[in-house]
């Protein structure tokens, strides 16, 4: 994984195979940027060399520029911009006694200008329920930088995947409000903490 993110490599994996044969495409992804517009904050998901052209909206553009950084040579990169449409972002977190898979869904959008100065695969994306509360509710939940994005996966998916590896699973969509996931966060820990003495 991208920066020794082991973590998100594993489950990147796991979401790999269980979107084989769905349409969309699944990914790597780092949340990279806000995106302040007059029409609501969008968040900009981007990457250097990890991101999968399986999202890709039409063919990427095999390109090299400027690294800028860490003394290397150039590298050659794929620039193309996501498909549009229902998504996903996956974290899985390490809490010390266990894990926490947090899944938000999001609406992926078309970029609003070119961008020349971003050379890299990128998506753009509004966070499900909103800005304010999805953000704040990734956050709380110890949400990463790092995820896997999927086009193809539904919460439901990751849900089945969560029970099946024995995990928490939080899910931050459009039915969700801050208050009721700080609820059901200390409710998740009070759960764990006393199923770990039977």
């Amino acid at each position: 994984g991208a920066e020794g993110d082991w973590k998100t490599a594993a489950l990147l994996r796991a979401m790999k195979v269980m979107s084989a044969g769905l349409a969309g495409g699944t990914s790597f992804m780092e949340d990279y940027t806000y995106h302040f517009g007059p029409d609501g904050a969008k968040v900009l998901g981007a990457h250097m060399l990890e991101i999968c052209p399986s999202i890709a909206a039409a063919r990427p553009s095999l390109e090299i520029h400027p690294l800028g950084i860490g003394g290397k040579e150039d590298p050659v990169r794929l620039v193309f911009d996501s498909q549009t449409g229902p998504a996903l972002n996956a974290s899985v977190i390490d809490l010390g006694t266990r894990y926490r898979l947090i899944v938000n869904t999001v609406e992926v959008v078309e970029t609003e200008a070119p961008l020349p100065k971003l050379p890299v695969a990128r998506a753009l994306w509004r966070v499900q329920p909103n800005f304010q509360e999805g953000v704040a509710a990734w956050i709380l939940a110890g949400g990463a930088h790092h995820t896997g994005f999927s086009l193809s996966l539904t919460a439901e998916h990751m849900e089945d995947f969560a029970n099946i590896a024995g995990i928490e699973y939080l899910l931050i969509d459009e039915n969700s409000s801050l208050r009721e996931i700080k609820k059901e966060l200390k409710w998740n820990e009070l759960y764990y903490h006393m199923a770990a003495a039977f």
